[in-house]
């Protein structure tokens, strides 16, 4: 936690322009950022069960449009299969 306080005479906008320079200068905000988007690595195994949960949920679906179970897809959202 920051030990900043607000001097004498100085405005709120100031105190807070003068306390985020100091976060940045320390290289808290960087460092902050840095764990709010630390996405840790997945395992081989756990990548391969995905992987492989995904493929049967799309061929999964792809039979239900077939046999017109499903309304049939937009061309445009149907880009990567």
């Amino acid at each position: 936690m920051s030990e900043l306080k607000r001097r004498k005479g100085e405005s709120f906008e100031g105190f807070i322009r003068r306390v985020k320079r100091q976060w940045l200068r320390s290289g808290r905000l960087l460092q902050a950022k840095k764990i709010q988007f630390f996405s840790p690595k997945k395992s081989k195994n756990l990548q391969r069960k995905n992987s492989v949960k995904r493929a049967k949920l799309i061929s999964k679906t792809n039979y239900l449009r077939k046999i017109g179970k499903l309304p049939p897809e937009d061309e445009k959202f149907n880009r990567f299969r």
